[in-house]
């Protein structure tokens, strides 16, 4: 579940990433850093039961961020925000238990004065930045009811984004945490498939190899068998990986009847390998199978 958690937010960031301009990207962090933090509050096994849990762990996965964050943020010139998903630590960790704290379990009935504190100075600092850029660019109006709104409106939207981007995580691992434990299965069946696994990709790689070489010795000693064929060793294997696929190669391809029929017995060799190794293997793993599927048969009864 940590890798899985790990895998949807870092595909978020990479995402978000990609299409950002890097000067608004500081805004996306609380939302992507809340998302993470919801989708572990989540879990039935680590859910938290007071602010200094929530805090915690907003901060180990704060620094998580921040360490993912930092090779685009390197090559970018804009180190600065490598340390935002820290800074924003104590404004997610706030908005995380104000939304947990009345379910059951929960212990404390007030966050602690440091973490409010600590939010409410970064929340009075991103608003006062913002506004003085906002002013300093012409596109705000230095008055005070155009300010109030503004604020207003960024107030809210810097609370209700991430409030909306941690449920939305607790209620979709929630969601998904029961309908993924049959992968908890698979160290069972993979023990007894390792092997015949490595035993197929062993073979197949010689037939790649095998191949290789026999394309390469058929185009030396009989040029033109191939069109575009002045390539190395490197280009005769990709070819034949391809081959073994049924896919067609960018640049290599068989004109002469020798070199044809060559890629024919290649498609059928892979072929046969797939098909008799898969019937070899299944006739051999498949009792172990059957006890294993027997065996968590009865542990669910």
């Amino acid at each position: 579940m940590g890798i899985l958690i790990g895998s949807i937010v870092g595909m978020s960031t990479a995402l978000i990433a990609g299409v950002a301009p890097l000067e608004g990207f500081g805004v996306l962090v609380p939302p992507i850093l809340a998302l993470a933090v919801g989708m572990h509050d989540g879990l039935r096994e680590t859910s938290f039961s007071d602010y200094r849990d929530m805090s915690r762990e907003t901060f180990i996965l704060s620094v998580l961020l921040a360490l993912g964050l930092f090779p685009v943020l390197v090559t970018s010139e804009a180190l600065a925000l490598t340390v935002f998903p820290l800074a924003c630590m104590p404004w997610i960790a706030l908005i995380s238990g104000l939304l947990s704290h009345r379910r059951e379990g929960w212990r404390d009935t007030r966050p602690p004065r440091l973490l409010v504190l600590s939010a409410v100075l970064l929340f009075a600092s991103m608003l006062f930045l913002t506004v003085d850029e906002e002013i300093g660019s012409g596109r705000l109006t230095p008055r005070i009811v155009p300010v109030l709104q503004f604020v207003g409106i960024l107030g809210l939207a810097v609370a209700a984004v991430p409030a909306a981007t941690f449920l939305l995580g607790r209620v979709a691992i929630a969601w998904l945490q029961p309908r993924l434990r049959v992968y908890g299965r698979l160290a069972d069946y993979l023990r007894i498939m390792w092997v015949p696994i490595g035993g197929f990709a062993i073979g197949y790689l010689m037939i790649i190899v095998l191949f290789a070489g026999f394309y390469g010795m058929l185009e030396r000693f009989s040029p033109g068998a191939f069109a575009d064929a002045t390539v190395g060793i490197k280009e005769w294997i990709f070819f034949a990986f391809y081959t073994g696929l049924a896919q067609d190669y960018a640049t290599i391809a068989p004109v002469s009847d020798s070199a044809r029929v060559l890629v024919g017995t290649h498609l059928i060799l892979s072929a046969a390998w797939v098909v008799v190794l898969f019937a070899a293997v299944m006739s051999f793993i498949g009792p172990k199978l059957e006890q294993i599927a027997r065996r968590h048969a009865e542990e669910e009864s």
